[in-house]
């Protein structure tokens, strides 16, 4: 647990010292450990202390759902043509998925143990001041949850030293302040959209805040096996306690058809990236309270992966489950466009360059379509999903 040992460490120097950011620190009361302290003090800091972001469009929650956009891995310091084309066109909803912005590319975090969140601060009031991102925010209601990098470091989770404050800079900044997400620790968080019979449920899961720590590699970078090996841990944790007991609340739920958005994949078993295989136990779990609640109509929605895939799942579930990872929007590093990752239940091959996710609802055709578009519009990828595949409507 050298990532925990570090994070302990470092808030035991936190509360004792001065030199290294300027803050009170004599907040940590006799017995109580550093993360409470640290915590503590998270709960003072002045919201006018945190970035805020633009004005943002309201979600429509009487309206059906036609046009979706979903997008990740969006670097607020490049040019983002993806997000440029999204702002010109508009869409009912806007899923951002994760590493929405790079709050620790410059190493502050690492290297000094940042609990502050200074860069990530800088990255979000970066985003808030990009004309693009305000022209999409005011366009199309954007609908966030996190992956690691704007929820603080690579690759962690529940051990994350920072995440309380964290947790409090993405919902001042995506307007959360007086969502369900607010009330409880987490950003998770659910949409009813569209009149009856046309409903369409959006699931935001957090795998970030409660998730537990991977498996590392025996065989770093080698296929398969690039950063983790599926865990063999009887007390894997993906979601934490009370965010599984909401989500069978959620799944209960009657709606047409329902989108749940998770920043890290769920199909796939070929890669040894982050996703929900690493956890196997807990991706187990999920298929099964689908099944259990009778939650017909349910896509997944990912990023992270830095290439775009379209899957189906049509063998480990009540019915097929397919999924749309659309990543990455600015943050490409392929030098051609067609992944060689192929997974068995990957339709066709993975588009590795620039790109952004469309989802298109077809109410009187009965018909889903996944797209992934070039960042210039151009559909490089699709797949068209019936309704009684999947027992939506």
């Amino acid at each position: 647990m050298k990532r925990l040992a570090l994070a302990a460490s470092s808030l035991i120097a936190l509360t004792a010292c001065t030199t290294s950011i300027e803050i009170e620190r004599d907040f940590a009361a006799p017995g109580d450990s550093a993360v409470d302290a640290l915590n503590a003090y998270y709960a003072t800091v002045p919201d006018a202390d945190l970035p805020s972001g633009p004005a943002y469009a309201k979600l429509d929650e009487s309206k059906a759902l036609t046009k979706v956009f979903v997008g990740s891995c969006h670097d607020e310091e490049r040019e983002d043509t993806s997000m440029a084309t999204m702002a010109t066109e508009g869409a009912d909803a806007f899923l951002f998925v994760g590493d929405n912005v790079y709050g620790d590319r410059d190493g502050r975090l690492y290297a000094n143990f940042d609990l502050e969140l200074a860069e990530v601060r800088e990255s979000y009031t970066d985003l808030a001041n990009d004309p693009v991102y305000q022209k999409l925010a005011a366009n199309t209601p954007v609908l966030a949850t996190w992956d690691d990098h704007d929820f603080g470091m690579n690759d962690f989770g529940g051990d994350f030293a920072g995440k309380m404050l964290s947790e409090r800079i993405f919902e001042k900044f995506y307007d959360l302040q007086d969502s369900e997400a607010a009330t409880r620790p987490g950003i998770y968080r659910s949409y009813m959209v569209g009149p009856e019979g046309q409903q369409t449920q959006i699931i935001m899961l957090d795998t970030r805040f409660f998730r537990s720590e991977l498996t590392g590699t025996d065989d770093w970078g080698a296929p398969g096996k690039q950063r983790y090996l599926a865990s063999e841990a009887p007390d894997q944790d993906m979601l934490g306690d009370a965010q599984w007991e909401w989500l069978e609340g959620e799944l209960r739920k009657p709606a047409d058809l329902r989108l749940l958005v998770t920043s890290i994949q769920v199909v796939p078993d070929v890669h040894g990236w982050e996703a929900w295989r690493q956890l196997p136990a807990e991706r187990d779990r999920l298929y099964r309270l689908i099944e259990d609640t009778n939650a017909e109509g349910l896509v997944f929605v990912s990023g992270d992966r830095h290439t775009a895939f379209l899957y189906k799942d049509a063998d480990r579930g009540a019915y097929p489950f397919y999924e749309i990872t659309a990543s990455s929007m600015n943050v490409a590093f392929a030098s051609e466009p067609d992944s060689k990752e192929i997974d068995e239940r990957q339709l066709g091959l993975g588009y590795a360059w620039a790109n952004f996710g469309q989802i298109d609802i077809d109410w009187q055709g009965r018909q889903l379509t996944f797209s992934i578009r070039s960042e210039t519009g151009e559909t490089v990828r699709q797949q068209a999903i019936s309704f009684d595949e999947i027992g939506a409507g």
